[in-house]
C-alpha cells in the first residue's frame, strides 16, 4: 500500500507541476482542453464498449432455457465457468471497456476536428466535396465505424459463447438448434455488424482519393471506373444482407441470410478485386498514358495547391556558359552582397573571438538574419552566447549548476559579406557587455537551445545577487552578478510547491537549500521549440529557431506549420526525410507523413523571461481555423506584429525544403510529360560532404536580385539536377528555386512579394554544371589546388564553405569561401 501511495504522489506531482507551468506561461487552457477531452473520450469509450458487452452477456444468460440437456463436453465447460460467472459478467465488460477507453483517448483530436470542421472553399474533382470533408470529417467517420464495429463484433462473440455454454445454442445429432431468444440476439447483432460494414465500404470510396501508386496519388482511371462503382454495389449488398439477418430475427430462417453472406463474399472478390485487376491489366495498361492523363492532372493541381506552390512563377533562364567581360556590372548589387561567411563553419571562430569564458558556448550551426545598419539592410550571421555548464569543470555542484550559472549573455552578429584581412568575421554586435550597431537590448539569455534543464532564480529585494551575470574586470571578484527580475517560471513560494518540484526533478535540495526562498522561481522547459510545442501542440515546428534583437529584447523566432495527411489527390511526403540535410536538427513533428502544409503561425519566445507569443500568420488557413475552435490558442492577429519583428521574419527553411521536394517532380504541369518522367529533378547532395554522401545540399539565405524581380531581396534558394541513378546520373543544373524571404518592416502587414516563389528553368540543349560538378572543377583546377595545398601544410586544415550558386550576368556565378583551421 505504501508503494502505491508513493507512486500516486509522484504522479500527482508531475500533473500538478504541469498545471503550474501552464498557468505561469498563460496557456493553461491548452492543458485543460487536453485533460477534459481525453477524460471525456476515455469515459465515453469505456461506456460505449462495456455496456453493450455486459448487456450481451446478461441477456444471453437471463434468457437461457430453464430445462436443457447439455452434452458432456459443454457441461464440463459450464461447470468451470459457473463459479466465476458473476465475476466474469462484470470483469469482461470492464476489461474490454478499459481497452476501448484507452484506444478512444488517442482519437479525441480526430473527433473535435470533425465537430469544429471549417470549410475551405476548395472542392475535390471526383465527388465535388469540400476538402475539409477529407481532412476533418472522413477520418472521424472511419474511426467511429471501426470502433462500433469492434463493439458489435465483441458483443456477437460473447453472445455466441454465453448462449452456447448455457444451452441456447446446441448441436444435437448433427443438427444445430438455436433458442428463440438466442436467435433474436445473434441475428440483430449480426445485422448491426453488417450494417456498419456497409457504411465502412461506402466510406472506402472516398478514401480512393488518397490511393498512392508509382504513377500518381488519388483516384486513378481504374479507381473511378471500377473500384468506386464496385464499392457502392458491395456496400448495397452488405446493407441488404444486414436486412436479411434482421428479418431472420423474427422468422427464424437462417438459409437466406447465409446465402446473402456468401453472395457478399463472392461479390467482394469479383467486384472488389478481380474486376479492377482486369480493367487495369487489359484496358488501362495498354493505353495508360492517355487514360490516366485527366487523373494525373488532378494529382498535379491538388498537390501544388496542398504544398502552396500553385502560384509558382516559372521563368525560362537561358544561362550562358561563356561570359563576356563586364557581364556582372548590371548585377553589382547582388555581387556586392554575396554572403562569404558560412554559418555552418564559423562557430569555431565565434567561440575563439567571442566566447570569453569556458562556461559560454555557441551552437555548431549559426543562423542568418539581416539588420538595417545606417539605412542599409545587411545580411548577418548571428548567434547567442549560451551557457555551457560543462565548462565549469570541477566546480559543478547542485548550487552552482542551479543557482549561480543560470543564463547566457549577449547576441553576437557578424556581417555576412565582410571579413578582416586576417580572414576573421567583422562583427556588428559583439563583446561583454554587448556593444555595436543593434542599440540597447536585454542581453541575458535564460531561455535558449542549450539552457540547463532547470534553474532557480530570483530573490527578495535588497539581497545580494548570486547569479553569475558576466565576466567583469571592474569588480574585485572578476565577475558581475545579477538577480532575475522577470516572470519566467512557477514561483516556489510555499513548502508544498517546493516538494512538488523536488519530486519532479528528484532533488531534495529544492526543499533543503537556503538559496530557495519565497521569491524564487524555477525555470524549466527552456528550449524555444519545447515551449512552443507545449502551448501549441497542433503545430509542426521548423527545426531551426533563430535569435533576433526585436524591440529591445532577444527573441527566438519559431515557424509553426499546420499539416494534414488527408488532402485529396495530393502526394504524401515524409517531413523528416525531405528536411534532412547537413543542418538537420531534431524536429518537432505533430505529423510526419504529410500531404498538406502551411506556415500558419509565427511564434516568438523571449530569451529573458520565456514568454511565448503566437501570431496567426496565415489567417485563411482552414486547418488553423479549425484548430482555433478546438484549442483556446491565444493567437494574436498578424496586425499586432511590430514592424521590427516583421523585419526579421523570413521564409521558413523546412517549408521551403518540402516545396522543393515536391517541385522536383511537380514543376511539370503537362500530364504526358509527368507520366513519362522525362523531366524529373532532385535536390543535389551536399558537394562539400564528399562523393559518398546522401544528405541533400541545404538551401541558403542571402540577398540577391533574381531574374524576374525588380529589386534585390533577402531570399532563400536551392538548385535542382536530373533525377537519375547509376550511369544515367548527371550533375548538371536544371532548375533554380528561390523564395522571397523579406517580409518588409511595416507593422502588421507583410510585404506583397514575401513568399513569392520563382523557378528558373534552364535550357535543355546546353550543359550547365551543377554544384557537384562545380566542386569537382574547383578541386581539379591546378591553380586552386596549388593554393589549397600551400594553405594546408603543417597543422592547418582547409575547410570548404557553402557553395553558393547565383543567377547573375545572364549566367551563373559560383562562390565558395575557403577557411584555414589550425
Amino acid at each position: 500500500m505504501l508503494a502505491v501511495i508513493i507512486i500516486a504522489f509522484f504522479a500527482f506531482a508531475s500533473v500538478y507541476a504541469d498545471v503550474l507551468w501552464y498557468q505561469q506561461v498563460g496557456f493553461v487552457g491548452i492543458l485543460m482542453t487536453e485533460w477534459i477531452a481525453g477524460g471525456a473520450f476515455f469515459i465515453g469509450g469505456f461506456v460505449a464498449m462495456a455496456v453493450p458487452v455486459w448487456i450481451s452477456i446478461a441477456a444471453a444468460y437471463r434468457l437461457r432455457p430453464v430445462y436443457v440437456r447439455l452434452n458432456a463436453q459443454v457441461d464440463r465447460y459450464r461447470q468451470v465457468v459457473e463459479p466465476l460467472r458473476r465475476v466474469l459478467t462484470w470483469a469482461l465488460p470492464a476489461v474490454f471497456g478499459l481497452m476501448a477507453g484507452l484506444t478512444t483517448v488517442s482519437n479525441w483530436q480526430t473527433a473535435l476536428l470533425w465537430y469544429n470542421s471549417t470549410p475551405s472553399g476548395t472542392t475535390d474533382p471526383q465527388f465535388g466535396l469540400d476538402v475539409s470533408f477529407y481532412m476533418f470529417e472522413l477520418p472521424f467517420y472511419q474511426a467511429a465505424v471501426a470502433f462500433f464495429s469492434a463493439v458489435v463484433l465483441l458483443c456477437l462473440l460473447v453472445g455466441l459463447v454465453t448462449n452456447y455454454l448455457y444451452g441456447s445454442i446446441a448441436l444435437a445429432r448433427r443438427e444445430l438448434r438455436v433458442a428463440k431468444a438466442a436467435r433474436v440476439q445473434i441475428a440483430i447483432t449480426a445485422s448491426l455488424y453488417l450494417a456498419l460494414q456497409a457504411v465502412s465500404i461506402w466510406l472506402d470510396q472516398y478514401a480512393t482519393v488518397f490511393n498512392a501508386s508509382g504513377l500518381l496519388t488519388g483516384a486513378s482511371y481504374t479507381a473511378v471506373n471500377a473500384t468506386i462503382p464496385a464499392l457502392q454495389i458491395i456496400s448495397a449488398i452488405a446493407a441488404l444482407v444486414a436486412l436479411l439477418f434482421l428479418v431472420t430475427a423474427f422468422t427464424g430462417r437462417w438459409r437466406i441470410p447465409f446465402v446473402g453472406t456468401a453472395l457478399l463474399i463472392v461479390s467482394s472478390l469479383i467486384l472488389g478485386l478481380a474486376y479492377p485487376w482486369i480493367m487495369q491489366r487489359f484496358i488501362v495498361d495498354p493505353s495508360e498514358r492517355s487514360l490516366e492523363a485527366p487523373y494525373i492532372a488532378r494529382n498535379i493541381d491538388l498537390t501544388r495547391q496542398a504544398y502552396g506552390v500553385s502560384d509558382l512563377e516559372a521563368i525560362p533562364y537561358n544561362a550562358v556558359t561563356d561570359v563576356a567581360p563586364g557581364a556582372l556590372r548590371a548585377d553589382a548589387e547582388t555581387t556586392a552582397s554575396i554572403r562569404i561567411i558560412d554559418p555552418d563553419l564559423v562557430s569555431a571562430s565565434f567561440a575563439q573571438l567571442e566566447q570569453f569564458k569556458q562556461y559560454y558556448a555557441f551552437t555548431p550551426n549559426l543562423d542568418v538574419d539581416r539588420y538595417d545598419i545606417d539605412g542599409t539592410p545587411q545580411d548577418s550571421v548571428v548567434a547567442v552566447r549560451e551557457l555551457n555548464q560543462a565548462g565549469i569543470g570541477d566546480s559543478q555542484s547542485w548550487y552552482n549548476n542551479t543557482v549561480v550559472y543560470t543564463h547566457g549573455y549577449g547576441l553576437v552578429a557578424a556581417f555576412g559579406t565582410q571579413r578582416t584581412v586576417e580572414g576573421q568575421p567583422v562583427f556588428l554586435e559583439a563583446g561583454i557587455p554587448s556593444t555595436g550597431d543593434l542599440g540597447e537590448f536585454e542581453p541575458r539569455v535564460y531561455f535558449g537551445e542549450n539552457s540547463p534543464i532547470y534553474s532557480i532564480v530570483g530573490g527578495p529585494d535588497g539581497t545580494s545577487p548570486v547569479e553569475l551575470d558576466y565576466p567583469s574586470s571592474s569588480t574585485a571578484e572578476g565577475q558581475a552578478y545579477t538577480t532575475f527580475a522577470g516572470d519566467g517560471g512557477p514561483k516556489l513560494d510555499n513548502a508544498f510547491t517546493r516538494l512538488i518540484y523536488a519530486l519532479k526533478f528528484q532533488s531534495e535540495q529544492i526543499i533543503l537549500s537556503d538559496a530557495v526562498n519565497n521569491d524564487s522561481q524555477i525555470l524549466y522547459d527552456r528550449n524555444p521549440l519545447t515551449r512552443v510545442a507545449k502551448v501549441a501542440p497542433y503545430l509542426t515546428l521548423d527545426r531551426d529557431p533563430y535569435p533576433s534583437v526585436v524591440d529591445g529584447r532577444i527573441v527566438w523566432i519559431v515557424d509553426g506549420y499546420t499539416t494534414s495527411n488527408n488532402y485529396p489527390y495530393s502526394r504524401t511526403e515524409s517531413l523528416s526525410a525531405v528536411t534532412s540535410d547537413q543542418q538537420a536538427a531534431t524536429g518537432v513533428f505533430a505529423l510526419d507523413n504529410i500531404n498538406y502544409i502551411r506556415n500558419s503561425v509565427k511564434a516568438t519566445v523571449d530569451a529573458y523571461d520565456g514568454s511565448v507569443t503566437l501570431y496567426a500568420w496565415d489567417e485563411e488557413d482552414t486547418v488553423l481555423q479549425t484548430w482555433q475552435k478546438v484549442y483556446p490558442t491565444n493567437l494574436k492577429p498578424i496586425s499586432e506584429m511590430s514592424g521590427e519583428l516583421m523585419s526579421h521574419v523570413r521564409y521558413p527553411t523546412d517549408l521551403f525544403k518540402a516545396q522543393r521536394a515536391i517541385l522536383g517532380q511537380y514543376h511539370v504541369t503537362d500530364p504526358g510529360s509527368f507520366y513519362s518522367r522525362d523531366d524529373a529533378w532532385i535536390t543535389p547532395t551536399d558537394p562539400t560532404a564528399g562523393a559518398d554522401t546522401t544528405r541533400f545540399q541545404s538551401p541558403y539565405y542571402l540577398t540577391m536580385k533574381v531574374p524576374g524581380a525588380e529589386n534585390p531581396a533577402f531570399s532563400i534558394y536551392s538548385t535542382f539536377i536530373p533525377d537519375a541513378t547509376g550511369t544515367s546520373s548527371r550533375n548538371v543544373l536544371t532548375g533554380y528555386l528561390v523564395a522571397d524571404s523579406d517580409a518588409g518592416s511595416e507593422a502588421g502587414k507583410p510585404d506583397a512579394d514575401y513568399g513569392k516563389l520563382r523557378l528558373l528553368t534552364l535550357p535543355k540543349d546546353i550543359t550547365v554544371p551543377g554544384p557537384g560538378q562545380v566542386q569537382n572543377n574547383f578541386n581539379a583546377d591546378p591553380d586552386v589546388s596549388k593554393e589549397l595545398n600551400l594553405l594546408s601544410q603543417g597543422s592547418t586544415n582547409v575547410l570548404k564553405g557553402n557553395l553558393l550558386t547565383l543567377p547573375v550576368g545572364g549566367g551563373l556565378l559560383y562562390v565558395q569561401p575557403v577557411y584555414v583551421q589550425s
